[in-house]
């Protein structure tokens, strides 16, 4: 079942350093719109990769930390429109 953009726009933006809710709603309503709510959809799954990732107590904690904030840089980047084919729109 596809998400309603309310829900794959249900997230904390306050450690975004570039969010930009009219850019986001361009690239919504823009020729890759679609592929945004892909996006969307994609850092909401590493959002519970990285939450997954954070409980693990068989790894080493500054590997974790790390390969956690990898995952939510990435989420970041791809809420923020990063990897549109045009880049930020």
């Amino acid at each position: 079942m596809q998400q309603r953009d309310e829900e794959l726009l249900n997230f904390d933006t306050s450690t975004l350093e570039d969010w930009d809710p009219a850019r986001v709603r361009t690239a919504l309503d823009g020729k890759d719109g679609a592929l945004y709510r892909n996006h969307l959809h994609i850092a909401l799954l590493l959002d519970q990769w990285a939450t997954a990732e954070s409980r693990r107590t068989d790894t080493d904690a500054r590997y974790k930390a790390g390969y956690v904030q990898a995952l939510a840089d990435m989420a970041a980047f791809l809420r923020q429109t990063y990897y549109l084919p045009e880049g930020r729109e």
